[in-house]
């Protein structure tokens, strides 16, 4: 039988691993890493005062692993902010199928896990909130992005539980949807503007604004309702 040296061997589609992963998993640690240190800077410093110089060297890469991931330090922190939008997505939609489908409850849990995600790190809303206005067009048209799968998914809650009375409204949802998004992530700003983060008793009481927030829009819904059928 022929035997095969090891350089005439097919390599795998990942290439050489080393440290135990392929080239693919090397790039996504590189980025994880990356957008890790982008995160613990711009809390620090703020954006404008970031460099990817330092974001390289906190993240232990070099600039030509961070060129080969993002074009700039805007498309570094459009990622990071994506990061964190997918990171708070997934602890409501968790949170939802945790709920007991109780309207009351649904609300609770849903607002908890919204209100938690932002806030239990205070660097994560300071990072989205407190850097993203006004840095370029391209961060604000993802900010809007963010809020716009939030007030969708604000609507699918609303037509899928019943806050939504069967015989419609006669007023546009998706726009109460977006205003609603919108009240919310302003009260949480204007909360973090005034606490220093850190307890749990200071979120309890963000907890209940949101909520306070949250059930003047539906006690608006129900009127809205009973005036359409009348």
């Amino acid at each position: 039988m022929t035997s095969i040296s090891k350089s005439a061997q097919p390599r795998s589609a990942g290439g050489r691993r080393i440290q135990g992963l392929d080239a693919e998993q090397r790039k996504a640690r590189r980025r994880d890493q990356i957008l890790a240190a982008a995160f613990e800077l711009i809390a620090e410093d703020g954006y404008v005062n970031t460099a990817i110089e330092q974001i390289c060297q906190t993240a232990f890469v070099g600039n030509k692993a961070f060129y080969e991931l993002f074009d700039s330090k805007e498309a570094c922190y459009l990622a990071l902010l994506q990061q964190l939008s997918d990171r708070s997505q997934q602890a409501v939609a968790a949170a939802l199928l945790e709920s007991s489908g109780e309207r009351d409850e649904l609300v609770s849990v849903v607002i908890s896990a919204f209100a938690h995600s932002l806030v239990d790190d205070p660097r994560v809303a300071k990072v989205t909130f407190g850097e993203a206005s006004g840095i370029s067009a391209n961060v604000e048209k993802q900010r809007r992005t963010n809020r716009r799968w939030a007030a969708q998914f604000l609507e699918t809650l609303w037509r899928e539980n019943g806050f939504v009375p069967e015989g419609g409204i006669d007023i546009d949802l998706h726009a109460l949807a977006v205003s609603t998004i919108g009240g919310l992530f302003d009260t949480v700003a204007d909360w973090l503007h005034h606490t220093d983060a850190g307890t749990s008793g200071e979120i309890d009481t963000l907890i209940r604004d949101l909520m306070a927030f949250a059930d003047i829009v539906h006690l608006g819904l129900a009127a809205a309702g009973a005036r359409s059928a009348g």
